[in-house]
């Protein structure tokens, strides 16, 4: 297995396999620990392993993640995709950049997507399956959605998106989503000061408490 740096978008990856045909079918090796330590990885982070199946032209994204965000790795195990990143991360030297990549059972390549980029894709084939792994437990509540068909990416999906979910169809633009992402982000941080704050507050008292009870 081959892992190759994306140029594109700075600390992403794509590990190529190399399958073994022969008259019975393939096999194929599609996680190597030792490969995703030699670029730095750890292969133990990932928490959950999710799969998707697709129809032609169905369209999953853009989607994001708050707070600390996600890593993933994401592989076509049967079918074709075509795959988008986008890089969301203000402090990365390739932020708001775009690339594409073409994954597919036959060759069973993997792309790992760093924390903080956003990520969609759509199938090419009648079927596609698209397997996830991710390095922190899914929450709902901290999901993204930005629209796929926002101006200012304009991204060259290869087929008309013939279905999608209403989530994904009713999402907002880069820019309403940035916006509201900073809102909840700058929101979070407050809440978690006001925490700390609390928690010292509470344990001053406590430590007054217990020195008045030894003082008397």
């Amino acid at each position: 297995m081959k892992a190759t740096g994306i140029p594109e978008i700075d600390g992403a990856y794509l590990f190529e396999p190399v399958p073994y045909a022969d008259e019975r079918g393939f096999f194929c090796r599609t996680f190597d620990a030792d490969v995703i330590r030699s670029v730095g990885l750890d292969p133990d982070a990932f928490v959950q392993d999710s799969v998707s199946r697709s129809v032609r032209g169905v369209l999953r994204g853009l989607h994001l993640r708050s707070g600390a965000g996600e890593a993933k790795l994401v592989r076509c195990s049967y079918g074709k995709i075509f795959d988008v990143v986008v890089d969301l991360r203000t402090d990365s030297p390739t932020y708001r950049n775009r690339a594409f990549f073409e994954l597919s059972g036959e060759t069973q390549k993997t792309l790992y997507i760093p924390a903080g980029c956003a990520h969609g894709f759509q199938a090419l084939t009648e079927t596609a399956d698209t397997s996830y792994r991710i390095d922190r437990p899914h929450d709902p509540a901290e999901d993204v959605t930005i629209a796929f068909d926002d101006p200012e990416l304009a991204i060259p999906w290869p087929l008309p998106a013939v279905s999608m979910s209403r989530r994904d169809r009713e999402a907002p633009t880069l820019a309403e989503a940035l916006k509201h992402r900073e809102h909840r982000e700058h929101r979070e941080h407050q809440e978690h000061q006001e925490h700390q704050e609390h928690q010292v507050n509470r344990e001053n008292e406590e430590n007054r408490e217990n020195e008045e009870n030894r003082e008397s």
